[in-house]
């Protein structure tokens, strides 16, 4: 009786306290439009889009083994896995997992497509730490308003600019902070009938938060705009025929697409201009932001 009392206690001490905001997962409102089902297309040689509509995941693709960008969510990896078999390939044959940024909409099904590829996984050094606590950091601007990613067991961690290696693959990691501090951005060459263009796969830079944070004051994470301009800088400058990005809507892949499928010509998922577009896009959004917070317009 004892133990019974102790425990009706507990619940009712339980009941009355109010939970932190991130100790319980915030209910998803955008998740099932997220993870609307996509066919999968060739964007380009070996390059392929195997995601969910609302959530990029990209294979890359070789006889030695692929490369994987981006998990989506959790509930999007039988997704993801039937249309990398659609497409001609095995998730088995997945040998490198890497990620844009470490949010439940693009790091949440890196856990289990790692359990069912045995791919290695290699992230930034804040993405890394995020992936193996299983928890959100924070640092995160958007921490106590998003979901926690699943536990990743095995993570390696690389530097800017460092170019990872599967056979004839090679992927080079670009860190893009802003967005979370460990925000990281791809590029890579995918060749077709002897033409090789220059993919980017670019990180979300929109500067977006829990209500009371700042991106001019935080102490949690006090270079964040100075994160954003380096990130803004590096898009509007790297070389990039084809823009991807890892929510396809920010770089307009859905009407490339969608133009390619009426036989618009020259290829319309080429567009040389993409990666500057976002980046005045980003710029644009964090002035405003900026403004926001400060009061203070740009100077004329």
């Amino acid at each position: 009786m004892r133990a019974l009392r102790r425990f009706a206690f507990l619940l009712s001490l339980a009941g009355a306290l109010s939970l932190p905001a991130h100790a319980v997962d915030p209910p998803c409102v955008h998740c099932a439009e997220w993870n609307t089902p996509q066919k999968p297309f060739r964007i380009y040689g070996n390059t392929y889009y195997i995601g969910p509509h609302g959530l990029s995941s990209v294979l890359i693709t070789s006889d030695s083994g692929h490369v994987l960008i981006d998990g989506a969510l959790a509930e999007s990896v039988p997704q993801i896995v039937a249309n990398i078999k659609s497409v001609g390939f095995r998730i088995e044959d997945v040998k490198l997992i890497v990620n844009s940024h470490a949010h439940f909409d693009h790091a949440g099904g890196i856990a289990e497509l790692q359990r069912l590829s045995g791919a290695q996984i290699v992230v930034s050094p804040w993405t890394a730490g995020v992936l193996k606590a299983g928890r959100v950091s924070s640092s995160d601007p958007q921490y106590g308003i998003i979901r926690a990613t699943p536990r990743v067991a095995r993570v390696k961690t690389l530097n800017d600019g460092q170019t990872l290696h599967i056979g004839p693959l090679a992927v080079t990691a670009h860190l893009t902070p802003g967005h979370t501090p460990g925000g990281t951005s791809w590029t890579w060459q995918s060749c077709d009938g002897g033409r090789c263009l220059n993919l980017v796969y670019a990180d979300s830079l929109t500067p977006v938060s829990a209500d009371g944070f700042q991106f001019t004051h935080s102490r949690k994470y006090p270079r964040a705009i100075a994160d954003f301009e380096k990130s803004i800088a590096f898009l509007s400058t790297v070389p990039c025929d084809i823009p991807l990005s890892a929510h396809g809507d920010a770089s307009r892949m859905w009407d490339r697409l969608d133009a390619r499928e009426k036989g618009v010509l020259p290829d319309p998922m080429i567009d040389p201009s993409g990666c500057r577009q976002m980046a005045d896009r980003s710029r644009d959004a964090l002035q405003k932001r900026i403004t926001g917070e400060t009061g203070q317009k740009p100077a004329q």
